[in-house]
């Protein structure tokens, strides 16, 4: 059976450069398949390691209770200073908590993709912000100063957005602040947002109150007993979460919607390519009846028919799937790109073709082919000897 099986199927492997326009229509169309159900999925996984793998496991972000979304939440001050000084907080050398009371508003930028305007975040943050989050880094220019129009800008904006090169001048809530620094963030979502002085922002947009507060932790174990304390609070109504927990959320529903639309879109293109692959292998197995036929008469059994032409599918569903896998490794990843994050502003960040991803598109390849090859192989196995052997 092996050698019979070994035989057939070389004879049919070499007879495919004949077939050689039949079987593109199977590598382009799978090659297709593949390529947008990967270029979309990058989209959702490089969405969710930006916006994910935002914060640190011993900070905590605190919100009015019922908010699931900073720009919802508003916590006065006299809220926000026992939120500062709950048990489990860091403190410095100074004996000063390290945590931020921050104010979240949204600004119009034009992108320099097309000049139409995109919703940014204008973060207004502490006086501890850098012992706070020493991810964030200057890499250029100088912090901003307190009670002066001043912002750094994430470098992720700064590739997006115009008018934020380093010295420019943007126009914010009827008055030019002024850009003297850019930041990195380890690629996480801080990169998209533009930051300043808390009190400063609260004063430009006449606002009182903050949309936040985050705390570093005396230590990760130290969040029990930080939440403890402000919920048990009576003079307080807050949700209190781990920072990685709080941005993993923020991800979710549009990360969930971009899955579905991988597999609803590739679903589609996957079926249009299985019907493609149904119709070429057909063609070849009539193309190759009197060689079956033949085949079939001096003894060879129907296993190895089935097996050949099953291989053959597989085959080009394999060149397929390399090829659609191809083209999103080099036309895909790495690409920056900026969509609207759960709380309605830009967050940009990189497609990320993973190697799992390249993976599940040479399964999705295979499977097309498989599903593709079993009935024309079928078809072959219970073909006719003598009606084969006379349509000749």
């Amino acid at each position: 059976m092996f050698k019979q099986t070994l035989a057939v199927t070389t004879m049919s492997l070499r007879g495919l450069p004949s077939r050689a326009g039949s079987s593109l229509v199977i590598v382009i169309g799978i090659a297709g398949v593949v390529a947008v159900l990967i270029s979309v999925l990058a989209m959702s996984v490089g969405f969710k390691k930006t916006v994910a793998g935002t914060g640190e496991p011993d900070r905590a972000i605190v919100l009015r209770g019922g908010s699931n979304a900073e720009l919802s939440s508003a916590l006065s001050r006299d809220q926000v200073q026992t939120i500062i000084e709950a048990e489990g907080v860091r403190r410095d050398d100074d004996g000063e908590p390290i945590a931020s009371a921050e104010a979240v508003v949204i600004v119009n930028l034009p992108t320099r993709a097309d000049g139409t305007d995109a919703n940014v975040t204008l973060r207004g943050v502490g006086p501890k912000a850098d012992r706070l989050r020493p991810e964030v880094r200057l890499i250029d220019g100088r912090m901003f100063q307190p009670a002066v129009r001043e912002v750094i800008v994430g470098r992720a904006a700064l590739a997006q957005f115009q008018g934020l090169a380093l010295g420019g001048r943007v126009a914010f809530r009827d008055s030019d602040w002024t850009v003297v620094g850019v930041f990195e963030s380890d690629g996480d979502a801080r990169e998209s947002e533009l930051l300043a002085d808390a009190e400063t922002v609260l004063s430009a947009y006449r606002r009182n109150g903050f949309q936040s507060v985050t705390a570093r932790l005396t230590d990760e174990a130290a969040f029990d007993t930080y939440k403890a304390a402000l919920t048990t609070d009576p003079t307080l109504t807050v949700d209190v979460q781990r920072e990685p927990a709080y941005y993993a959320e923020q991800s979710k529903q549009l990360t969930q919607l971009l899955d579905f639309l991988a597999v609803f879109v590739g679903g589609i293109m996957a079926v249009g390519a299985m019907f493609g692959a149904l119709n070429t292998m057909y063609s070849a197995v009539s193309a190759r009846a009197v060689e079956i036929a033949t085949l079939r008469a001096i003894g060879f059994s129907a296993g190895p028919v089935v097996v050949s032409v099953l291989v053959e599918a597989l085959i080009l569903a394999l060149l397929g799937g390399s090829l659609g896998a191809a083209i999103a490794v080099l036309l895909f990843n790495g690409n920056v790109v900026n969509t609207l994050g759960a709380s309605f502003s830009q967050v940009v960040f990189e497609l990320d073709v993973s190697p799992a991803l390249v993976q599940l598109g040479v399964i999705w390849a295979l499977v097309i082919g498989t599903v593709g090859g079993l009935l024309p192989a079928l078809r072959a196995a219970r073909l006719p000897v003598v009606e084969a052997l006379r349509a000749r």
